[in-house]
Parts: structure tokens; C-alpha cells; sequence
């Protein structure tokens, strides 16, 4: 149950940041690149093909962050990916000396941000892969490319109005999976509810409960420190911190997480009910409580939340071990949430239709997703989860001519683990294909 924080330039099944310029701010004018910056830029795309000189490009500081045999395993899955590099197709400059860059490969696009030093010899101090992109990409691709992941996996591209969610493609779209932290939203959700409603109010102060693992900060602080319900609805969303969504939740109830579920439309609720807390599915997956979590995905809605009430003296008695979840995956297809990508996009178009102007900020501070395809849009909101075996990603949308979309996919084998880049990689595309 890691966060998903960032997820930029994920085709590369690698570490995407080689160095990273900072961010300028937004332009209001054309700014037209400096010519020794468009010089580097030639220079940049020979080293891509095999040519030129490492030193003689880059400056010491980024020689020295990212040697040049870590710089040529990018170079050499983008030449795997895309062949060769064909030049540059744009330049879109934030100033005379920094630029996102599209440079074309022949099978590939591949967007970069990359800057230079103002001062003589003028080297390139930054360059950052955001995004690496199939030339002429369609549904069609993206749907063969998501049937070829191992496991299973699913998503839906879905229309929002007021009266529910239309799909635009989809595969496996229907089939519920496990979400990791990615149920956080209904969590949200019914927070969305009672403030609305004003049975509470966001800055309302409670005191953090018992700590979860990782992820998260909360788990850190003083025992019972007081925080609003908007700071803890923020850290569960944005981290996806784990003690800050166990607050949340139980100061909620339980009960009350779970009627939203229902009234979300979660087409199999009875498979997730009672929603856990993270550290009761922390609790119910280690070894030593296996024969509680056989019967845990045996037993009834309400048998399981006789099960949790009658052993959590026996679970606050026992350590849990955090380098359980360092191996294979861990009962991701029993003691989990569940949902299928179109009853995520149900849960984002409630938020959507429901929850008010805090609630659609919180779900923006984390775009789980590069900078270049996140500004494709007038607003990008985003929850994903991921533990071995399990990611999902799920995005709520809003094109820069007013429409409003859900993204939403998961990736899931119980029997080996899931790349999150890769999968990161085909949702972006899926993002930039609604984006076009």
C-alpha cells in the first residue's frame, strides 16, 4: 500500500529524473530559446545516436549526479523503444535557457526538459524525461498493450455527466480487482458527505490515532496530536499516509465508509465490507493471523465485522512485521478492497457531482502525473495504490474544453510482482489520448 506521489515519464522502465531544471514560472509571451541553447540541442540529439561527446555536453555537476553509464541505459531504452532519433519537433521555451523538448525517434516521441547554462561554454546543466510516447498512439494500441500485461488488467476511459458515466474504451473494465490505497477515496467520499452536510466541517480537530506502517509522516508525530479532518483527508490523499486515512476512517466509522460504498454503486460491495483500516489489513496478512485471514474470505459482511471486533485484542498483541510485504504478493486476492475500474470512475464522479471545492483541491495536489501531461488539462485529480501483486491509478479529469472524464485501470497478479512504471507509462498514455 505505497503511494503513487509522482509517476513522470514511466514507458522507461527506469528511474525517470536524470537531472531536473527548476520550474519557471508560466510564460505570457513566446520566449524564443537562446541560439547556444538550440546549438546544445543538435549536440543533444548526435549523443542520442551514438555521436558526440558526454564531457563536453553536460557540466560537471550533472556528470557528476549521473555518470555517463547510468546517462546510457536511457539512451539506450529510448533507442530499444523508439530507434533512432530523428531531431527535434518542438521547443517550448519557459526561458532563453530551459525548455521542454520533443525529440522524435522513429518509432517514439519523447518529451524532455532540458536546460542550459547561461555562461559560456553554455553546457546542459538539466534533462529530465517526462514522457516517451508511440508514434500515432490509438486505443486500439493501448487496449493490445494493457491484454499483454501478466495477471490480469483492466481500464476504463469514461465520460462523467450528472446522470452517471459513459465508457469511451475499456477492457477487462467491469472486473473488480484490489486497489491498495486507492480506496482511500471512499473514505473521502463519505468525508465529502458529512461536511456537505454539515455534520462536520473540515476544520473540525481530532487527535491522530494509532499509527499505521508506511506510508506516511503522521505515524511520526506525538501520540494523539490534534489535526483538522482537512489535514488528514490531505495527507491520505496526497502521501497516501496510512495513519492519517485510519483516522480519518474510524473517526468516521466504519459503517458509515462502507454505506458510502453502497451508495457510490460499487457493483460487489460484500467482497471489501466491512472496510478495512490499513493496519487491520496490515493485521489479517501476517503469517501468524492466516487462519483468521482464510476466514476472513470465507465469511459474510457482517461475520467479518464480528471477526475484527472479537480479535482486536489478539491483533494489538501481535508485531507486524513490515518486510512481510518485501516479497511476493501477500493474499491480494482476499484481504484487500475491491472495485472495478468502472466503479472507480463511479467514485470519481461522485466526489465530482458531491464533494465541494476542498474536496476536488485535495484530490489535486498529487497529479500522479509528469507536469507536461497533467498541463494538457484545466484540472487533474488522482488517487492511485500499489502494494506487491497490486497497482491501480485513477484519475478524475477536466479538458481544457470543460468536459469531464475518468481514467481509471489496475494491474493485478497474485502470484508475481507488477512494474508500476510500466503501468504508469500506459495510463499516461491513456490520459495524453483523452488530453488529444
Amino acid at each position: 500500500m505505497t503511494p503513487i506521489l509522482t509517476l513522470g515519464a514511466m514507458l522507461l522502465a527506469a528511474q525517470p529524473s536524470l537531472a531536473r531544471p527548476q520550474p519557471q514560472a508560466a510564460p505570457t509571451a513566446a520566449i524564443t530559446p537562446a541560439p547556444a541553447f538550440k546549438a546544445r540541442l543538435g549536440q543533444l540529439v548526435a549523443l542520442l545516436n551514438g555521436g558526440g561527446t558526454y564531457d563536453d555536453l553536460f557540466s560537471p555537476a550533472f556528470r557528476q549526479a549521473v555518470p555517463q553509464a547510468q546517462f546510457q541505459t536511457y539512451v539506450d531504452q529510448l533507442k530499444a523503444q523508439g530507434g533512432t532519433a530523428t531531431g527535434i519537433e518542438s521547443i517550448s521555451a519557459s526561458t532563453p535557457w530551459q525548455a521542454t523538448v520533443t525529440i522524435g525517434y522513429q518509432r517514439i516521441v519523447a518529451t524532455m526538459l532540458v536546460a542550459v547554462d547561461p555562461a559560456a561554454p553554455h553546457a546542459i546543466t538539466g534533462l529530465r524525461i517526462t514522457t516517451a510516447e508511440p508514434r500515432n498512439d490509438s486505443l486500439a494500441k493501448l487496449e493490445a498493450d494493457f491484454a499483454r500485461l501478466h495477471g490480469s488488467a483492466g481500464f476504463g476511459i469514461y465520460a462523467l455527466g450528472d446522470n452517471g458515466v459513459t465508457p469511451v474504451a475499456e477492457l477487462n473494465d467491469d472486473t473488480a480487482a484490489p486497489l491498495g490505497s486507492a480506496f482511500k477515496l471512499w473514505v473521502l467520499a463519505e468525508a465529502a458527505r458529512e461536511t456537505g452536510a454539515g455534520e462536520r466541517h473540515w476544520e473540525d480537530v481530532v487527535h491522530v490515532g494509532r499509527p499505521s506502517l508506511p506510508s506516511g509522516i503522521l505515524r511520526e508525530w506525538p501520540a494523539h496530536a490534534p489535526v483538522t479532518l482537512q489535514t488528514l483527508a490531505t495527507l491520505m490523499i496526497s502521501i497516501s499516509d496510512n495513519t492519517a486515512a485510519d483516522t480519518l476512517l474510524t473517526t468516521l466509522g466504519q459503517a458509515k465508509v462502507g454505506a458510502m460504498v453502497r451508495t457510490i454503486g460499487v457493483a460487489d460491495p460484500d467482497r471489501t465490507l466491512p472496510v478495512l483500516t490499513t493496519m487491520q489489513a496490515f493485521e489479517l496478512k501476517a503469517p501468524a493471523h492466516a487462519a483468521l485471514a482464510d476466514a476472513w474470505a470465507k465469511d459474510s459482511p457482517a461475520e467479518r465485522g464480528q471477526l475484527l471486533a472479537d480479535n482486536a485484542a489478539a491483533f494489538d498483541a501481535t508485531p507486524i512485521d513490515p518486510q512481510m510485504f518485501a516479497g511476493k504478493p501477500l493474499r491480494t486476492d482476499s484481504v484487500e478492497w475491491f472495485a472495478s475500474p468502472e466503479d472507480m470512475a463511479k467514485t470519481l464522479n461522485w466526489l465530482r457531482l458531491h464533494g465541494d471545492a476542498t474536496t476536488r483541491a485535495i484530490l489535486a495536489v498529487n497529479h500522479g502525473t509528469d507536469p507536461a501531461t497533467a498541463g494538457r488539462f484545466a484540472y487533474v485529480g488522482f488517487k492511485g495504490g500499489s502494494e506487491p501483486g497490486v497497482v491501480t491509478l485513477n484519475y478524475l479529469v477536466r479538458s481544457k474544453a470543460g468536459h469531464w472524464y475518468a481514467v481509471a485501470g489496475n494491474w493485478h497478479d497474485p502470484d508475481a510482482a507488477v512494474s508500476t512504471p510500466d503501468f504508469a507509462a500506459l495510463m499516461n498514455r491513456a490520459l495524453r489520448l483523452v488530453a488529444g
